[in-house]
């Protein structure tokens, strides 16, 4: 994107202009807050132990190029979906063959849509004001997947529509993308009450409409936003911390992680980290 209408654009969006900062240590790559933690769960796709090493990147993703204003934006209060300190057991294996729907597989979108409208599979139906089944580019080639819907996206019936929305739109737009030019949608399609973490048996409700999502837009690379949407997609324990920057694969497509943007609201000093994700998401996608 013309570096002149990436500034107008998230000018627009109300974001301050960057101001270099010091590097940060080296052990805070690795450091992760309560938040972002999970109960222990068996790893079923393997992680490289080191980042992945990466081709010569092109003069406008090189990581000395100035980076985007989103990235020391004032942090605004936030009415997104966010993870809670307390952990939760997601130990359960995502895979088909523990999803009762078998027959979502075969589903169209229109098919689908209307399937997840009318679930009832977990006890979350009682308490949503819709689903939220996601938007966006059915072909799309890049696949942004969240936590849970929020209370705006509750009320709205649309993925990341709140302050945490608008910093994922500006996010995308430093990559020359829009909302509409990729795919978003979360590991939930209804909002824990009081937005808590996701149960084990939640999360595999809505399993399988997720891998039918995931099948159906076909993207070249998939976006995990938060510990939750990591933890499910690649069935890891680890810190959102530990598995950021490395190589990952769901079913031959690449996953990168990243922090989620509500997350990054509250600790704008993790926000170079995640635009070097989305960098490396960006390189897949040359």
């Amino acid at each position: 994107m013309n570096p002149t209408l990436r500034q107008a654009y998230l000018e627009a969006m109300g974001i301050q202009s960057w101001i270099p900062r010091v590097d940060s240590s080296p052990s805070e790559d690795i450091a992760e807050p309560a938040s972002e933690m999970s109960a222990q769960a068996p790893v079923a796709n393997k992680v490289s132990g080191e980042p992945e090493i990466l081709a010569k990147q092109p003069a406008s993703l090189n990581r000395e190029e100035t980076p985007p204003d989103w990235l020391d934006a004032i942090p605004l209060p936030d009415d997104e979906y966010a993870p809670s300190a307390t952990p939760t057991d997601l130990s359960d294996a995502f895979a088909e063959d523990l999803i009762q729907e078998s027959s979502v597989s075969q589903l169209n979108w229109t098919q689908l849509e209307a399937r997840v409208a009318e679930c009832t599979a977990c006890e979350l139906h009682k308490t949503r004001t819709q689903t939220v089944f996601g938007i966006g580019s059915q072909t799309a080639k890049l696949m942004v997947i969240g936590e849970a819907p929020g209370a705006e996206e509750d009320r709205k019936g649309e993925p990341f529509v709140g302050r945490a929305g608008q910093l994922l739109t500006a996010m995308l737009g430093a990559i020359g993308l829009s909302r509409e030019q990729v795919y978003i949608a979360n590991i939930l399609k209804c909002r824990p009450p009081g937005n808590r973490d996701p149960r084990s048996e939640e999360s595999l409700s809505c399993a399988a409409y997720l891998q039918r999502q995931i099948a159906l837009v076909n993207p070249r690379v998939i976006l995990a936003v938060g510990a939750v949407a990591a933890h499910n997609l690649l069935q890891s324990d680890e810190p959102v911390g530990r598995l950021r920057g490395k190589s990952h694969q769901l079913n031959g497509v690449p996953v990168v992680v990243s922090y989620h943007p509500a997350y990054l609201l509250r600790s704008p000093d993790q926000k170079a980290k995640a635009w070097q994700d989305l960098q490396q998401a960006a390189r897949i996608l040359q």
